[in-house]
């Protein structure tokens, strides 16, 4: 069976930063770290993507910090502005081995809610033949069961499978299963895995 590559999406395809959105709206540099410490954090961020309702989430966090009602509102409505675009030279990875025929699937932990917006906006996503979100799925990486639905749905197993990544817990869960799993840096480390994997 041919081989196929699976791409994450945040810091691989696109660049993601909470600081992209905040910064325009916290002017002072010691009050925005601070805010992104405890506030918005990138942990409580992860509650969504493991599949945790706005709906909840939201409300909770304005009730343990009201004086940032309006910011943390911010969040859940202006999401798309913590992506400020893609990962230089990704996109042209993804584009040649769609033009070589190569299967295409993305395994990404991103949030239900935020992904429906996010996603119509991103033509490259039509390139893939399947993308598997951990907020739909409610697991997210490095659970192992998540790594399971990406195998039934490419119908792939072990080393068919190719996945980058930039967290190196999720490359060693995959690892765990036998895939082919290259640890994701920047574009020219990928495509040389990828031209060693004989996939470029």
């Amino acid at each position: 069976m041919q081989q196929a590559v699976v791409f994450d999406v945040g810091r691989v395809l696109f660049q993601w930063q909470l600081a992209a959105l905040f910064e325009k709206l916290i002017d002072d540099r010691e009050e925005l770290d601070w805010f992104l410490t405890h506030v918005v954090t990138e942990e409580w961020h992860f509650e969504h993507d493991r599949g945790r309702a706005l709906a909840d989430m939201v409300p909770e966090r304005i009730a343990l910090f009201p004086q940032y009602e309006a910011h943390i509102r911010a969040y859940a409505t202006r999401f798309n502005e913590t992506v400020p675009g893609p990962v230089a030279g990704a996109h042209a990875i993804v584009e040649r081995l769609h033009a070589a025929n190569v299967p295409l699937f993305c395994l990404t932990n991103f949030g239900d809610e935020f992904w429906q917006a996010f996603r119509p906006t991103q033509p490259i996503f039509d390139l893939f033949d399947d993308i598997i979100v951990s907020g739909v799925e409610k697991v997210a990486k490095p659970h192992p069961r998540i790594y399971e639905i990406v195998e039934a749905r490419t119908g792939r197993t072990g080393e068919a499978l190719f996945f980058t990544d930039d967290n190196p817990a999720n490359i060693v869960a995959a690892q765990a299963r036998g895939w082919n799993a290259h640890l994701f840096t920047d574009a020219p480390g990928l495509e040389a895995a990828l031209a060693e994997a004989r996939l470029l």
